[in-house]
């Protein structure tokens, strides 16, 4: 059977952060993020690379990390298009954002016939997670199966110290399956705690929560649910269609919730880093500094 799949979402505006984050320099030699999450998932045995992106950032992808990718394994461009809308459905003029994860992943569903990841473009996840993924989907005989994976991480681990962030809350049953996930938009930290926005009322979330990085393990099954699941979110978002975002934790949530789907939480010792603001990128460099010093990562990649 084919090597799973890495696909990397890199279609996000970046807005929070003010400009093309992913392509934002890190490393000692102008490594980005996502030059060490493709690093680490070759060192795994991904076989694939799939980029989701703009059309209008292409030229630029290409030439900061696309065309060095392309000399090391087997590399496609997917654009994620806010026109690419199901039969009966025409965009709003207002609507100048992307879809969402969900709409991002199902752009890519041509161009997948093997179990894969999904990552984002933004988010550090460590070499382990990375492993403990791939050893998960080189298992999957049946790509069609719904068998799913997850890659969980503490909340505290995960958060800024310089404004909210978007997490999947996660509960997880005794045998290590995911049992529900809700999508919090706004996290963050306090003097008093841990905080999540729910209709402008800040609640208190325990810290050591489960959450979920979009870092996701799944069978090209999943494609004819988030064609379904879009077509339900665009009838049920009619109101709010020009800033409501079809989440792909959420897609997830309901296929467990239907008992459709087993996702297994898989548990990774590596700690997350990202880029959500500009003022977390010295945070970042300062972090692959250390495991380059570790002999984690070589000096140049």
């Amino acid at each position: 059977m084919k090597k799973p799949a890495l696909v990397i979402m890199a279609a996000g505006m970046g807005s929070r952060y003010g400009g093309l984050k992913q392509l934002d320099p890190m490393g000692p030699n102008g490594e980005i993020i996502m030059d060490y999450s493709i690093y680490d998932a070759l060192e795994a045995g991904f076989g694939k690379v799939v980029f989701i992106i703009k059309k209008e950032i292409e030229e630029a992808f290409r030439e900061a990390i696309g065309s060095r990718v392309e000399q090391k394994v087997e590399t496609a461009y997917v654009y994620q298009d806010i026109d690419d809308l199901p039969e009966g459905f025409s965009r709003l003029e207002k609507r100048v954002k992307p879809w969402g994860t969900g709409h991002a992943v199902l752009s890519c569903k041509d161009y997948i016939d093997t179990p894969f990841a999904v990552i984002n473009a933004d988010d550090f996840y460590g070499r382990d997670s990375f492993q403990v993924l791939y050893d998960y989907l080189k298992n999957i005989d049946d790509v069609k199966s719904y068998n799913y994976a997850m890659v969980g991480f503490i909340l505290k681990n995960t958060l800024t110290e310089h404004g909210h962030v978007s997490r999947g809350v996660c509960q997880v049953n005794d045998q290590g399956y995911l049992e529900e996930i809700q999508e919090r938009t706004k996290i963050q930290r306090f003097s008093d705690g841990v905080k999540f926005e729910e209709n402008d009322e800040w609640i208190t979330i325990p810290e050591d929560s489960i959450v979920s990085m979009n870092m996701w393990g799944f069978t090209p099954s999943i494609f004819e649910e988030l064609e379904a699941g879009f077509v339900r979110f665009l009838e049920s978002n009619k109101d709010n269609i020009d800033k409501a975002e079809f989440f792909l934790p959420n897609l997830v949530g309901e296929l467990v919730r239907e008992n459709k789907a087993k996702v297994k939480v898989l548990t990774s010792s590596e700690r997350w880093y990202g880029v959500t603001y500009r003022e977390d990128k010295p945070v970042v460099k300062k972090a692959i500094e250390k495991m380059i010093k570790q002999g984690v990562y070589p000096e140049k990649l």
